[in-house]
């Protein structure tokens, strides 16, 4: 028997099925994962029914009249549920969302399922989702039109739907006005006033020059003055309507449509309405920007921030990458001083992240930054321009720190490149460079693009060293827009990274959070996953093509 087994292990196949279960178990490991965040996540935008009940604290306590939405349930103990009257060694609980935040103070609340009574799902409550305060909870009751108060007329969800619409492109229009039209003023603006300091540097401030700068201020002047009378109108059109609605304790408050993104009825709906309402939510929080302290609404500047931020970094770590390989694997003698080169790179891949980050703050913002803004931009002094964390200083931060998977990766690729290619081209009068470029570069792209798919990926996820050099919780504009030089390499963004961690601990409503945090999460997942697939697929291609070129 023992030679048998050590027969089997001699040949082994108890390696292999070992390496194959270890395959097995991380396959399963990580689709559980990525299906535990699916359905924490996406399961937040689907509308659910909200139910009304009485609650009772304790049994011979008072009812209080609730109206919510049940998001989670658990059982506990009774040391852990707290002060509990009703029996029971353990104890169920629900966790309800109350919403009307600006009315009880608190987003949820925990209630026991011993003290719910007279549970119902009346199909006339309204979810009224706000730019601030949260979502509302209640009952419809009136329509306030330019003063006019519209009641019990059986079309009054028709008519409030209607209104709703309308406000939401009011809305819009005044949002394109403060962001597109103003925003372009002011930065003109700030471009003359700049110019105007840089000619008192140069002793250029002549009075013609003076003249010239005042005029085009004139114009900006004008131009803002006619904006601000058009939003001062769209203002008050908005703020002449509103809407009356009953909470679940009967109190009745006013709100005004200016305030409410949406409004539905999901006791009312059905599953083809539910199915395009989760749809509609699952835009939103893909293509718009985010509010009530990053809770609520989208994350359409984290994916932007994100996806520019790599594709500057790609842009810098591919050529400096490459030309490290080939120097070191084609043209440096291979010595004690190489050697030395290259485990010190590969060391460079086991340094943490955020030290880094200290060196992209220290010596990009604080010294290269510094300099440029003395050099170029001594107008702005002492607001600094490129002084200050930023897009530029990010990107080229995790362009260092993911430089040697780079230089890795294509090392490993020229090796395997044959000898005999390169002799063959030799041989036919090609230059040592003419080779390079032309022969074993083509044949090692495979390679490059894996090494850089992976830095990719390793930089999207990134967080430690952009805290330092660029991210911000809430960028007040993206890095690319309509005003010269259109890419602002200068200005803070978001990162889908930072902003898991900021949605996830930093936030004041940790229950309103948490959903999000699975959402951004599986998007980031899927974009990794999205980009190493695409790594795989791109090498084995130009590996199929080589291949079939030296055969041919």
């Amino acid at each position: 028997m023992t030679n048998k087994i050590k027969t089997w292990f001699s040949t082994g196949e108890p390696y292999i099925w070992l390496n194959a279960g270890a395959v097995s178990v991380s396959i399963i490991m990580v689709a559980g994962l990525v299906i535990l965040i699916a359905v924490r996540g996406l399961g937040h935008f689907w509308p659910a029914d909200i139910a009304a009940f009485d609650y009772y604290a304790e049994p011979d306590a008072e009812p209080v009249a609730l109206l919510g939405e049940l998001v989670d349930e658990e059982t506990v103990s009774r040391a852990r549920a707290g002060k509990v009257i009703y029996p029971g060694e353990t104890v169920t609980r629900y966790l309800i969302k109350t919403g009307n935040r600006d009315v009880v103070g608190l987003d949820f609340r925990w209630v026991l399922a011993a003290g719910i009574q007279n549970k119902s799902f009346p199909e006339d409550i309204i979810v009224v989702e706000r730019r601030e305060w949260g979502n509302l909870y209640g009952y419809l009751k009136a329509i306030q039109i330019d003063g006019k108060t519209i009641t019990g007329t059986e079309n009054l969800w028709e008519l409030f739907e209607q209104k709703v619409e309308e406000s939401n492109a009011t809305f819009e229009q005044i949002r394109y006005i403060e962001k597109s039209q103003i925003g372009k003023i002011n930065f003109g603006m700030e471009r003359l006033r700049l110019k105007e300091r840089q000619y008192e540097l140069d002793g250029e401030k002549t009075p013609e020059r003076l003249q010239e700068l005042n005029a085009k201020r004139d114009k900006f002047q004008s131009e803002y003055n006619q904006l601000t009378e058009r939003l001062s109108e769209l203002y008050d059109e908005l703020n002449r309507n509103s809407f009356v609605a009953s909470l679940s304790n009967g109190r009745e408050v006013t709100v005004k449509f200016l305030n409410v993104v949406r409004a539905h009825r999901p006791n009312a709906m059905g599953v083809v309405e539910k199915t395009g309402f989760y749809f509609e939510k699952l835009w939103e929080f893909v293509a718009e920007d985010p509010r009530e302290a990053n809770t609520e609404g989208g994350i359409f500047p984290a994916i932007f921030g994100t996806v520019l931020m790599v594709i500057i970094m790609a842009i810098m770590v591919t050529p400096f990458g490459v030309v490290a390989a080939v120097y070191l694997r084609e043209y440096a003698k291979q010595g004690p001083l190489t050697r030395l080169i290259r485990i010190a790179v590969n060391n460079l891949a086991g340094v943490p992240s955020v030290v880094y980050g200290v060196f992209g703050l220290g010596f990009f913002v604080y010294f290269l930054g510094g300099s440029i803004d003395q050099l170029f931009f001594e107008a702005s002094l002492p607001a600094p321009t490129f002084g200050t964390p930023g897009l530029l200083w990010a990107s080229l931060t995790l362009a260092i720190l993911t430089v040697p998977v780079v230089i890795v990766a294509t090392e490993e690729g020229l090796s395997r490149v044959p000898r005999a290619i390169r002799e063959g081209s030799l041989a036919l009068g090609a230059t040592k460079a003419e080779t390079m470029w032309r022969t074993v570069l083509p044949m090692t792209a495979s390679a490059m693009i894996t090494g850089l798919i992976l830095a990719v990926a390793r930089a999207a996820g990134e967080v430690a060293p952009l805290m330092l050099v660029g991210v911000v919780k809430l960028a007040p504009s993206l890095a690319i827009d309509a005003n010269a030089p259109f890419l602002h390499l200068d200005r803070k963004f978001m990162h889908l990274g930072f902003h898991i961690y900021d949605v996830g601990f930093q936030s004041p409503n940790v229950e309103a959070a948490r959903p999000l945090v699975y959402s951004t999460a599986l998007l980031l997942v899927i974009l990794i996953i999205t980009l190493n697939l695409t790594a795989i697929r791109i090498r084995n291609s130009l590996r199929e093509k080589y291949r079939a070129a030296e055969q041919g």
